[in-house]
């Protein structure tokens, strides 16, 4: 095997054409010289190898700019979601028809969304400390009583027995997930992002649910959630995520005095230091008191809480129904933002992407959907994606100069998004 020599600090050259070839002034030959003795077979491997260097290069410096912040990524709503099995689905049809209206969706798997592209997931979590709470769902006994055929059972391993918190949805009419368990839900994101390591950071939007979870008149209530409760979901996540790999609150305000502070001298992480990693962030606001409580600064927690500009805390800020005006505004200062572009199924039926394409020119980071690229709408294909059918790209707003979308998540292409379509 021939030896090599470095060419240009990046590029690597067999000795023999570089003997062969004339030198320049600085003592190194030039390009044209050496590529003209090579064979063309090699001319084009060399070739290539300098483009993926020098593309490597630009990727790498790019990385060291671009904060978490400053890029948009699509997000689905209420991620687990597997949807309806059909005798369920019509019993709730029939009796709960508006209902039913915004919720005839359903996700593939995590790791199957994550493989098209979403980069935001959502679980809504109830605690079950004992186990079997949500075990036995009413609906089935419903369906039986109408007459309907059976449905395939919706927890063949008996998860919703066991201790721990569940991901579903409504109690007692719609808990099909897939991955009953937030553990599971944990892990399977986990041995993804291992798989992938590359990635931009993956955000994890989690909503506790507390008290009445149904429309039926007598279903299960879930538990409210205590100081004890709040500390073992983050026990639950960092036993699946080590802390390398999760950025909390604690790593963005760093010495700064509160976290608000820290995010409004554009300390989020940068790409090259939250590759492969999580964000976790708590959905409702009305519960960040309780996870606070004891937690000044939120030292040692887990999630970012939903806040709003002035309070110390204040790093994630829902918008779920935003003006584009109001979203810019935040992502301007600091703030990491999530809205939805569609909501109870209506503009997947209509094919409406007014919302969407007026969220697509915001600076929102986080744009949910029930109908991602790989889920269309049933009615009318309606989907919601970034152009050019990108996992992330440069935040419309407050991208730094230059900054290029083919290099935020490099070699992952999903699926262009519906035309759009403005009734």
């Amino acid at each position: 095997m021939r030896d090599t020599r470095a060419f240009g600090n990046s590029f690597l050259l067999p000795s023999g054409y570089l003997r062969q070839a004339q030198w320049d002034i600085f003592g190194v030959p030039t390009l044209f010289e050496v590529l003209s003795r090579m064979p063309r077979s090699l001319v084009a491997v060399s070739l290539a190898f300098f483009s993926f260097t020098a593309a490597a290069q630009r990727h790498s410096t790019q990385d060291a700019l671009v904060h978490l912040n400053q890029i948009q990524v699509i997000g689905t709503h209420n991620s687990y979601n597997t949807g309806f099995a059909p005798s369920e689905g019509k019993y709730f049809q029939e009796h709960y028809a508006k209902a039913y209206h915004g919720l005839e969706y359903h996700h593939q798997s995590l790791p199957q969304q994550l493989d098209a592209g979403v980069r935001q997931l959502e679980l809504d979590i109830v605690q079950d400390p004992q186990g079997g709470r949500f075990a036995n769902p009413k609906i089935v006994g419903l369906t039986e009583q109408e007459g309907l055929p059976a449905d395939p059972d919706f927890d063949p391993n008996h998860d919703m027995r066991k201790p721990g918190f569940k991901a579903l949805h409504l109690g007692d009419l719609n808990e099909r997930s897939s991955c009953q368990l937030f553990v599971q839900c944990l892990q399977a994101i986990r041995t993804w992002s291992q798989a992938h390591k590359g990635h931009v950071p993956i955000f994890l939007l989690i909503e506790d649910k507390q008290g009445r979870v149904s429309q039926l008149p007598d279903a299960v209530v879930a538990e409210p959630w205590t100081a004890d409760t709040w500390n073992a979901m983050d026990a639950e996540i960092r036993s699946v995520f080590p802390e390398k790999e999760i950025i909390t609150p604690d790593k963005v305000r760093d010495k700064f005095p509160t976290l608000e502070a820290a995010v409004l001298a554009g300390k989020w992480p940068t790409l090259k230091e939250s590759r492969g990693k999580v964000v976790f962030l708590l959905y409702n606001r009305k519960s960040a008191p309780a996870y606070l409580a004891d937690h000044p600064m939120m030292k040692g927690r887990v999630l970012f809480v939903n806040g709003r500009p002035g309070e110390p805390e204040a790093a994630f800020v829902e918008q779920d129904s935003g003006k584009p005006a109001e979203i810019d505004a935040l992502v301007k200062k600091g703030y990491l933002v999530r809205s939805r572009s569609d909501y109870n199924t209506d503009q997947g039926r209509n094919n409406d992407t007014t919302r969407r394409d007026e969220l697509l020119g915001s600076g929102a980071q986080m744009i949910s959907t029930d109908f991602p690229v790989s889920e269309r709408a049933p009615w009318t294909g309606y989907t919601v994606g970034l152009p050019g059918g990108y996992a992330a790209r440069c935040n419309p707003v407050n991208a730094p100069d230059g900054c290029k979308t083919m290099l935020i998540e490099p070699g992952v292409k999903t699926q262009e998004p519906s035309p759009s379509n403005k009734p």
